[in-house]
Order: structure tokens, then sequence, then C-alpha cells
């Protein structure tokens, strides 16, 4: 590798030195989705927008645990816009995050009523950009219990294997929804991805505080995965980073607030 391709990887791979096994598997998928010409705008270090994601969200809203929820959580990123335009269409009030938590409030919430009211279209208020400027802020601890969570990935098994780009945010939200028991026993966790991020079970090792998939939606399929990995019971708190501490507003102060509860 040349000096120039040294520091092309270093930039397009954000949080690479966690996880060397896990860095080796995103470089990969990405390269995948690059070079075949499935993803859509650069893929790297980052939940990848690919072609055919109206498709896989079509096949998760499928499903009879997504028509009976009336509350969706869905991760930000592009990939699942098509998700969160059709939870919004189809009436259920929808969390979702703030972009890598960066703002004093973690998540915003959607009310397809309220966003009719004054005048805001479904479709641009399924854009990050636009829903942490239209959602209500909302407190972890304001939120209601809830019903279908989609998270983003960057590959996936079909054991119900997942990671993300390596931030950890997924499983760090995940980890504070089951401390403050939001995450009822009905709720599947789901994602979307393109058929080139479904990669061989063993790829993924799958630790305590990992949060495996119950479906995986993708433009050619819906795979239940059956997982035997266990769900998390909450926050792994000593494996939260120091940049995680620093780039997340209100990590700390909620931290001591659950330890105190």
């Amino acid at each position: 590798m040349t000096a120039e391709e040294t520091d092309m990887t270093e930039t397009v791979e954000r949080w690479k030195g966690r996880n060397e096994t896990k860095d080796a598997l995103r470089r990969a998928v990405w390269s995948a989705l690059e070079t075949s010409g499935a993803g859509v705008d650069s893929p790297w270090s980052r939940i990848p927008n690919y072609v055919g994601a109206e498709r896989a969200a079509e096949r998760l809203a499928a499903l009879p645990a997504w028509g009976t929820a009336r509350i969706v959580k869905s991760n930000p990123d592009p990939a699942q816009i098509p998700l969160r335009r059709r939870a919004l269409e189809d009436g259920k009030l929808l969390y979702a995050p703030v972009p890598e938590l960066v703002k004093p409030f973690p998540f915003v919430a959607l009310d397809p009523d309220d966003l009719a009211r004054r005048g805001v279209a479904f479709a641009d208020a399924a854009r990050s950009e636009v829903f942490v400027e239209v959602g209500r802020p909302i407190d972890f601890r304001e939120m209601e219990p809830m019903d279908f969570i989609v998270v983003g990935c960057v590959a996936v098994t079909r054991a119900g294997g997942r990671t993300g780009k390596g931030g950890g945010f997924a499983d760090l939200e995940l980890g504070i929804f089951r401390e403050l028991g939001l995450v009822p026993d009905h709720a599947p966790i789901v994602t979307t991805v393109h058929d080139l991020q479904v990669v061989a079970d063993e790829r993924i090792v799958m630790l305590g505080h990992d949060q495996p998939l119950d479906w995986i939606a993708t433009p050619t399929e819906l795979i239940e995965t059956k997982t035997v990995y266990p769900d998390p019971t909450g926050v792994a708190w000593d494996l939260v980073q120091a940049d995680q501490y620093a780039g997340i507003p209100f990590l700390a102060d909620l931290r001591r607030d659950l330890e105190r509860a």
C-alpha cells in the first residue's frame, strides 16, 4: 500500500482500531459496495446507502409486527429514509436519534399528525438534516416503550450477528433503552441492508454487549434470524470509550442518573 493509499484508508475508516477483525470486515463490505456500484454515494465510515433500499423497506414493512407497531425507532442514516417515511405515512410515532448524539438532546419524536398540521412533508421529515429541526427534542427518560426497533448495520449474518460503522452508537442506545425498560419483549430488533452486506456467520463474533438482530430485510429477501445470541441487559459502561464521553454531551450525566436509580 502506498503512502497515499494509507492516508486515504485512515481518512475513510473513522473508527478504525477498536476491533481489527471488524475493521477488516467493514473494509471488505464498504469496498464491495463501492466497486460493484451497489452503493449510493461513498459507503466508507458510515452506515452505507445502497441501490434497492426502497425494496428492502417494503419487505420489512410487510411484517405483522410492523402493522401492529404504534411506536417505531429508527437510526438516522440515508439507507433507512424509505423506512422512516413509511412509518410516518402509516401513522406511527417515530423516534429518531440525533446523528452521533452530538446535541444536548439525544432523540427527536416525529408525530405524523403534528407534521401534517405544520405542512411538513413526510419525505422531508424522514431525512436527518430535516428531522433534527422539525422533530420534538426528547430525552431518553421521556420516551415510551417502542414496538419496532430499526438499527443501522454495515454487515450482518443470517444468525443475527451485526456490526455497525464502529462508533458504538447503536449498542449504546439499545443498552440505555434496556436499562430504562423501553424494549418490551414483543419489539423486534431489525435492519435493512444490501445483499452484499450479508456475510457468513463466522465473520461476526458477537460479544455480550452486542445486540443481535431478529429480522433482516434486503432488496431480494426477508430473513428471520431466529437468533440464539442473548440480548444485552443494559449498557456495558466499562467499554464506553473516552471519545464517546467527549463527543456525546449528555452521556456522563445520564450514566450518573441511571446508576443512582
